[in-house]
């Protein structure tokens, strides 16, 4: 008894045997029908944030943004858009097309 568990612990089994196949499967059978809730861990799901601070990143149209400069006026205008009072603009960047011609801007609100 003690034999056959010490086999079956250091997997001692040649590979054209029948035992080695019935590993096998059992392997097979836990993976697949293990419960995902298994592997879950509540703890780790938040400690990892990303690095970025913002909330939202935004695209937005060139036509929309008309300076980059006058941030009040365009978090006014965002405040509107998404019906947030509380909004905060982060920052805004340009997105440039390959000729340097400005296709829009990503802004990032908390």
């Amino acid at each position: 008894m003690l034999s056959a568990l010490r086999k079956l612990f250091f997997w001692n089994y040649a590979r054209n045997t029948w035992q080695w196949d019935a590993l096998c499967v059992v392997i097979l059978i836990f993976i697949f029908l293990t419960p995902k809730s298994w592997f879950e861990n509540g703890e780790l799901r938040g400690s990892f944030l990303h690095q970025n601070r913002a909330e939202t990143i935004l695209l937005m149209s060139a036509e929309v943004v008309e300076t980059t400069e006058d941030k009040v006026r365009l978090e006014q205008q965002l405040r509107k858009l998404r019906g947030r009072e509380d909004l905060k603009l982060l920052s805004v960047r340009k997105l440039t097309d390959s000729e340097g011609k400005i296709k829009g801007y990503e802004v990032d609100i908390r």
